[in-house]
């Protein structure tokens, strides 16, 4: 039997932190190095990206985990304590996380990654407008900007293609402009 087969079993073929029924995927727990249904969950796609970051924390989508949390599988409780954790600031998850009782092996293992120890915000690259900016996306400049180091001056109204973020920081971009890559502040693009 297949790991997803196993999984889709044990939980009844729903999400086994917020019971939603479609959009169903394997996350390995981390830290991890071989996938087993002992380190492995069966999640929806909205707590996969919730819980992977790429999308902002809905603490409402959460709120189910004040029953989900009491699942007798461990990969479920290690990650119902990380998301509690990141939603400590919500009065019920305080409050859930307070009676949510791990044996000592789960609670280091939930503790590992260090996730719980971060707020439960993620930032994105957003250009001036609040749109939030993606690798390759094409961006207009709504200031002219002169480059430092150089000799180049970025129009206001200059189209960059296919843009990259800056990792480490959610300020900045990289694009090429007259065939020089230069570096970005979001505040000063839109959107193209």
């Amino acid at each position: 039997m297949s790991l997803l087969q196993q999984l889709k079993t044990r939980s009844g073929n729903k999400c086994e932190l917020c019971t939603a029924e479609i959009n169903l995927s394997v996350y390995e727990v981390p830290p991890t190095s071989n996938a087993n249904g002992d380190n492995s969950i069966l999640v929806c796609k909205t707590c996969l990206d919730q819980i992977e970051k790429s999308e902002q924390l809905d603490a409402a989508h959460w709120r189910i985990l004040t029953e989900t949390m009491w699942s007798e599988f461990a990969p479920v409780q290690v990650v119902a304590w990380r998301m509690l954790s990141r939603l400590r600031n919500e009065g019920w998850a305080a409050d859930s996380l307070d009676i949510l009782y791990l044996d000592d092996e789960t609670l280091e293992w939930a503790k590992k990654t260090g996730d719980h120890e971060q707020e439960g915000t993620v930032e994105f690259h957003q250009d001036s407008n609040g749109a939030r900016l993606f690798e390759g996306d094409t961006v207009v400049l709504v200031k002219t900007l002169d480059v430092k180091g150089s000799t180049l001056s970025a129009k206001l109204g200059t189209v960059v293609k296919n843009i990259r973020l800056v990792q480490d920081n959610t300020e900045q971009i990289e694009g090429k402009v007259e065939g020089q890559t230069i570096v970005i502040l979001t505040k000063y693009l839109r959107k193209g």
